[in-house]
């Protein structure tokens, strides 16, 4: 791989006192630099990182109307004072231009992608919070920049990847999540926008999700827009079910969300014998399965929690409850095992994470 050459200008000064390592909230501080690219008469131009900071815009830019973004969630992980590993990028790069594809965005090359994020860790090292749990948060996102008021595909764009320190993406950390399925609300169609990482999914997605805490629940059971009983995915993660020897998930359909943590699942359990089933389940299988015994475990999985288990799903005025209150000993082996990985500290059979030496 031939590695492109970063235009690279340093920050005079560090904003770094401003975080407390010790109470790291998601997504509310950034790093020192950001990388960032432009698209223009057809090429992306030279890659530059530069100090993280405000962008200029005008009311008339063509993203804000018409919602031509997409973007991506990946984590890097503190192994030593040398080596930060980042889990699974060349996977979250792929699904990257899936999306761009999807939104008519121009796609771009691994090279300058993964370059852009090694040079981001070595010069925001001390970002990288250490405790057990947390990680650094990347954030890569391209828009349409063009400044017109026209339906129509861009012929600018902007690329930047920008970097947080985090901690638990979850209040709740390990305690189950209850989740609730929507009523008179859908999120995708096949032939749609549901497989891509696409802003205008999540903007959607906000009226339900509100109403559903508001009724006290963590998040939304989605289900297909067609028939209204196939069970897709979560707000914001993909959605497993432990049945008896069986650990079964929505297949993706054209309206799911490819998730790299959810292939991830799937071949650790295939790794140690579990019977794998990616397909499509009702709501009233999973009902079922629950009350005669053979559902064991819940949970979800995503970049931002990793593993998340599900206490409780109501739907239809029903409510089931999974487990003890606690994680179940499936799920907290997964996420062990991935945790253990993306720190270094397990073995790495798949070659998931890439190490960055600092």
């Amino acid at each position: 791989m031939t590695k492109p050459a970063l235009k690279i200008e340093k920050a005079t000064s560090s904003r770094i006192g401003e975080v407390d390592f010790d109470n790291l909230q998601f997504g509310r501080l950034f790093g020192d630099h950001m990388f960032h690219m432009e698209y223009r008469d057809g090429a992306w131009g030279e890659p530059e990182v530069k100090p993280f900071g405000p962008i200029e815009i005008t009311p008339a830019m063509n993203v804000m109307h018409y919602g031509q973004a997409v973007f991506e969630g990946m984590k890097a992980f503190y192994v030593d004072e040398n080596t930060v590993n980042i889990f699974r990028p060349k996977m979250h790069f792929e699904r990257f231009n899936r999306s761009c594809r999807r939104m008519c965005v121009p796609e771009t090359d691994y090279e300058t992608f993964i370059t852009a994020l090694e040079e981001l860790i070595r010069l925001d090292k001390q970002w990288i919070p250490k405790k057990s749990g947390t990680a650094m948060y990347i954030r890569p996102v391209i828009y349409a920049s063009d400044n017109y008021l026209a339906a129509r595909v861009s012929g600018v764009y902007s690329y930047y990847i920008i970097t947080s320190p985090v901690g638990a993406y979850y209040a709740e950390g390990f305690n189950p999540v209850s989740l609730t399925t929507p009523d008179g609300f859908v999120r995708a169609v096949k032939g749609g926008t549901g497989e891509a990482k696409t802003a205008g999914n999540y903007a959607a997605s906000f009226l339900p999700a509100k109403k559903a805490q508001e009724e006290g629940y963590t998040q939304v059971l989605w289900l297909d827009a067609i028939e209204k009983k196939y069970i897709e995915e979560v707000g914001t993660m993909n959605i497993h079910f432990l049945m008896g020897d069986t650990l079964v998930t929505p297949q993706l359909t054209g309206s799911v969300l490819a998730g790299v943590t959810r292939n991830s699942v799937t071949q650790l359990a295939k790794d140690w014998g579990i019977k794998v089933e990616e397909r499509r389940i009702t709501i009233d299988e999973v009902f079922e399965s629950a009350e005669n015994g053979t559902l064991t475990e819940v949970f979800g999985s995503g970049t931002a929690a990793v593993i998340s288990p599900v206490g409780s799903i109501q739907h239809n005025g029903k409510t089931i409850h999974i487990g003890d209150g606690k994680i179940g000993a499936f799920a907290e082996k997964l996420f062990d095992t991935i945790t253990g990985i993306q720190y270094g500290k397990l073995d790495d059979p798949h070659g998931w994470v890439h190490s960055v030496s600092v």
